[in-house]
Order: structure tokens, then sequence, then C-alpha cells
């Protein structure tokens, strides 16, 4: 069979204003927009969106249109983009990416499959979790073709996973076909297992949903040919998230001692968050910290109070 290549990304959240900032806003459909570029630049043979394109069901018309651009790239390149919905922009009835569909930009995955050479993709949209147990598996009867490869793309937290809601061996044994792969979405955190003889992946978001996603963010390249699947990853550059740790000892300076830590590191342009520790007795204000950070040009200041945990900043998308 010849080499199949495929991007595989998801949980890119177009329009999310995160810390109510308009330039992370950007931020997010940059992200998006340099992974459109690679997969041009590599010429890949198919993008995978694994669900939650718009971080709102009710996305603005910037985003629409933002979102729109980048998938008209993708055609205009000959590059098929393949999606499905993932919960976050899940509508009950008509979706946006019938919308895209409605203009050749999408194509929605679903139990027919979309067949790349000898490789078919299927997709099952996010299901809530108290309808998990009542999915009917016999919407895939008859789909089984003759490719020699088959991918499923899903967007839900998947057991053997720790934060698992629906068991992945359950669904493998269910299908009546073979999955060589199946590439997920809603988990924000790259991740590479093996269920069985199938490929179980999580690409990672594009960009950075709350402050504990450290590690660098992240799509899958999937690479099919006569040895099978190979699944790796590139990493994307992202804004920079800068922690500083500043520890308040018993009759400490407060100020003295946060600006000192503050002036040791590069904030311009970052997401900075001073995380303070120690005695609790030593009083300050957030916002002459957050004064401070923005002389320095940070573009977000954020202070965790960690002796009180109270914070200046809503940071409560966190990842399961």
């Amino acid at each position: 069979m010849d080499e199949i290549r495929i991007i595989h990304t998801g949980d890119t959240h177009l329009g999310y204003r995160q810390y109510h900032s308009e330039v992370r806003r950007q931020d997010f459909m940059d992200a998006f927009s340099r992974v459109i570029d690679d997969a041009i630049e590599m010429k890949v043979d198919a993008l995978v969106h694994a669900g939650d394109l718009f971080d709102s069901r009710n996305p603005t018309l910037d985003d629409i249109l933002g979102a729109m651009e980048l998938f008209s790239r993708l055609k205009n390149a000959g590059i098929p983009l393949l999606a499905i919905v993932g919960n976050h922009e899940s509508k009950q009835s008509t979706q946006w990416l019938d919308l895209y569909g409605s203009m050749g930009l999408v194509t929605r995955l679903a139990a027919t499959p979309f067949r790349l050479g000898s490789v078919a993709i299927y997709g099952i949209d996010c299901v809530p979790k108290s309808r998990i147990p009542l999915f009917d598996y016999s919407v895939f009867n008859g789909m089984v073709t003759d490719a020699q490869c088959n991918l499923l793309v899903m967007h839900q937290l998947m057991k053997p996973f720790p934060f698992g809601e629906w068991d992945m061996q359950e669904v493998l044994d269910s299908l009546p076909f073979g999955v060589d792969a199946v590439l997920l979405g809603d988990n924000h955190k790259h991740e590479v297992i093996k269920v069985g003889e199938s490929w179980v992946t999580y690409c990672g978001s594009t960009e950075r949903n709350s402050t504990s996603e450290r590690e660098p963010r992240s799509y899958n390249i999937i690479t099919v040919n006569d040895s099978g699947v190979e699944v790796s990853r590139r990493i994307i550059p992202t804004r920079d998230f800068v922690f500083i740790p500043v520890h308040l000892e018993k009759d400490a300076d407060a100020y003295g001692e946060i600006f000192a830590a503050i002036k040791e590191h590069d904030t311009e342009d970052k997401v900075v968050f001073v995380n303070i520790s120690g005695d609790p007795g030593i009083k300050f204000t957030f916002s002459e910290v957050e004064k401070f950070l923005l002389s320095r040009n940070a573009l977000v200041p954020g202070i965790k109070d960690l002796r009180t945990g109270e914070v200046s900043l809503d940071d409560t998308r966190m990842p399961v």
C-alpha cells in the first residue's frame, strides 16, 4: 500500500478569551493556524480534528469566519479536513461542522467511513456520559470495507486511562471491524498506549487552557504503510507561561522579595503567575504585584497565594 500521512489534532477551543484577554483569544486561533501551516507544508493526505473546534456552541462571527479561512486554505491545498463534534461546541440539532460541510470545507465523520486510499476512517461524535451505556453500535453494521487499515475518531474520556468514562476495550469488541488506531480528543494531554493490537492516542490541545497544562502543546502525525500504523508527535510553539515561586519568611519585606523574584524572569508578552508561599502573616496586595508585572510588560499578570488559596485570575478550566 502507498504510505498515507494524517495530522491528528483537536481541542483547538477557538474563541476562548482566556483570562478575559483578546490577545489570548487570538493565540488559540494562531495555534490552530500553525497546524494548518504544517499540514500544507508537509503535504499530508488529510487532517483529522477530534472535536472541540470551538470553545462555545455559540462562537462569535469572527471565530466562525476565522475557522472558515483556515479550512479554505486546506481545501485550496487539496487536503481533506475530517472532523467530529466535541462536547464544547455540540448543539442539539445542526452542528457547525454541518455548515462548513455544506460549503465543501469539512467532512463530518460518522459510521459511514471516509476512504483515503486503503484507509477507512470512522467517527463517533461526543456522547454524554449518561448516554454511553445506551450507545447503539449497530449503526456500524454493514459498514465493513476492504480497507487495509481502519481508524476511529472519538471525543471521549476513555478507559484504561485513569480518568476514563467509556471503556476502550468495550468499543473495540463491539465494532464489526478491527480498528488499527483510535484518534481521541477531550483530554488535553498527549497520550499514546496500546489496547490489544490497537493504538489509542490523545493528540493534546493546541493551546494551554489552564495553568495545569505545563507540557508543550502538540498534535499527532499518523503514518500508515505496509508496516502498520505509526504515531508520532510534533510540538506547537505557543505563548510562554511563566511561573515564579516566592517564599516569604517571617519578617520578610513582601514587595521587595516578590519584585526581586519577578526581575529574575523574562516576563515580556508572557502569561505570568506569581505563586506565593510561606508565612501567612506577611501581607501584600494583589493589585500592587499586578501593576509591577504590567510594568515589566507581562501580557497577563496572575497571582496565587498558596497560603490562603486566593487567586487573582479565574483558572478553573482544569483538565482531567
